[in-house]
């Protein structure tokens, strides 16, 4: 199972710009993750396509467990 980080800002257009972290700590908690986004905005990190991120919008850990079939003889 891979587990994503995604956090997600508004950008200068008013649209949602999201940054994608693979495998992040488990233990993480709202205001660790709140004081790294704060922490991108203030210091103006990243842009994004339709202009430099404004706000935080939110934030979430996404799982993706895939299953595979053993349908390909060998």
């Amino acid at each position: 199972m891979t587990t994503r980080l995604e956090l997600q800002f508004l950008n200068e257009a008013g649209t949602r710009s999201t940054i994608g972290l693979v495998d992040p700590k488990v233990d993480l908690t709202d205001i660790e993750v709140k004081a790294a986004m704060d922490a991108i905005l203030a210091e103006d990190v990243f842009t994004s396509p339709r202009g430099d991120l404004v706000a935080v919008s939110g934030a979430r850990i996404v799982s993706r467990e895939v299953t595979e079939f053993a349908i390909v003889e060998e």
